[in-house]
């Protein structure tokens, strides 16, 4: 199965060398990514790759990032922090109709993560309960995704909480 997700890096260098950045990852295995930059030292890498699983395609990807830049620091993987007109765009709904949705079922729609004029909640919680409703087209592949990217990121940040000095991201 084909599976799509995002993996953003802080490099060691900031202002090294991008186009050397882009051989060293397509040398080691992440020639079937988009490679973004946007902010100075900062890269964007978004895969379709294949593989048996969504947990098969991320791990094999952020194992070939980290051999062909090992001094890049993984910020997050996603999809996986969304606002509602995310999940709106992903499952093929209005953003309207996701804010109904959260409204009218407020003991049960997901706690967001982040609560105030944009909240954002974790994409797995939210296709997760309208997976429960039914009646909404979710493909396997982004649900799958959308949990990997939640285990991956919140087990980097416990990473991040254990260590001597927090306030690094490791």
């Amino acid at each position: 199965m084909e599976y799509i997700f995002t993996l953003k890096y802080q490099l060691a260098d900031a202002g090294g060398d991008l186009q050397a950045v882009v051989e060293q990852l397509g040398e080691h295995g992440c020639d079937d990514a988009l490679v973004g930059s946007g902010l100075p030292g900062r890269i964007a890498l978004e895969f379709t790759r294949e593989a048996d699983s969504a947990e098969a395609a991320v791990r094999s990807a952020l194992d070939d990032v980290r051999r062909a830049v090992p001094g890049a620091t993984l910020i997050e993987v996603t999809p996986d922090l969304v606002g509602l007109t995310d999940v709106a765009a992903l499952v093929g709904v209005s953003r309207q109709n996701m804010r109904k949705l959260m409204l009218s079922h407020p003991s049960t729609f997901p706690l967001p993560v982040h609560d105030g004029s944009t909240s954002i909640w974790h994409l797995a919680d939210i296709l997760a309960w309208l997976q429960a409703r039914g009646g909404y087209a979710l493909t396997a592949g982004l649900v799958e995704v959308a949990l990997v990217a939640l285990e991956v990121n919140v087990a980097k940040e416990g990473l991040r909480l254990s260590s001597p000095n927090p306030s690094v991201a490791r």
